[in-house]
């Protein structure tokens, strides 16, 4: 199995190949540079693992939730290489990808991005017996302070930079419940190949022109009005 994968959901830009087992990957936190490096970084990548665009078996992408360019740009990118090769596209949630960046083992992990606009990127996952992820009661926009979990003892792997939204929040609130908290962590193309490389060999690949961004958000940017009415709100 030969994979090519782009995360360029957040203010981290990294680009992944798997060739037969081996990973490589670039990563860099580089805001506003993700459409400067993606691609020249995928060609380093296929020219150190000496092998051709034409061997790859299909491209796997992070399609969000996330910053609306970054999430829109990684998908335009994914399609344009595989309609040019005409293999599958294997999309993954953003959320899952960098609930495997938590720090513990804990059997559940709450995923969270900062979302701006007082609003973070929230998804709860429980491992399976076989250590794979479940999504738990989907992927959610929220204020960070409106965010609960479940109503008994189970204890959280909290990881992502919604924890650090509106100077941390989320992470104090909820301190009573989590194991661990990373708040600086970022999804990486790494670990959308641990999702997508199972995928794919179980035929998930899809067709280049059905992939859908998650983005939650209805409207990608508040009007002036609606963030100056935002401020007023919380300022009450």
């Amino acid at each position: 199995m030969k994979l090519l994968a782009f995360e360029t959901a957040t203010e981290a830009c990294s680009v992944a190949l798997h060739v037969d087992g081996q990973v490589l990957e670039r990563f860099e936190i580089a805001p506003r540079r993700h459409a400067e490096l993606s691609l020249p970084w995928a060609e380093q990548l296929l020219a150190d693992a000496g092998i051709a665009r034409s061997q790859l078996d299909g491209i796997a992408l992070s399609r969000g939730p996330g910053a609306f360019t970054g999430v829109r740009l990684g998908i335009a990118i994914a399609q344009g290489i595989a309609l040019a090769l005409d293999c599958p596209l294997l999309p993954v949630s953003t959320l899952e990808t960098l609930a495997l960046r938590a720090r513990d083992a804990a059997p559940q992990v709450l995923a969270c991005i900062d979302a701006r606009m007082g609003e973070v990127y929230a998804a709860r996952y429980r491992r399976d017996a076989d250590g794979v992820l479940q999504l738990q009661d989907g992927e959610r926009l929220i204020a960070p302070e409106a965010y609960g979990l479940p109503g008994d003892d189970s204890v959280w792997a909290g990881v992502g930079t919604g924890f650090g939204a509106g100077e941390g929040v989320l992470a104090t609130r909820l301190q009573s419940r989590l194991s661990s908290v990373d708040a600086q962590a970022l999804p990486r193309a790494a670990d959308v190949l641990k999702i997508a490389v199972p995928a794919m060999l179980r035929g998930e690949g899809i067709a280049p022109e059905r992939v859908q961004p998650a983005y939650l958000r209805d409207n990608v940017a508040l009007t002036l009005v609606e963030q100056q009415a935002l401020r007023a709100a919380k300022a009450g």
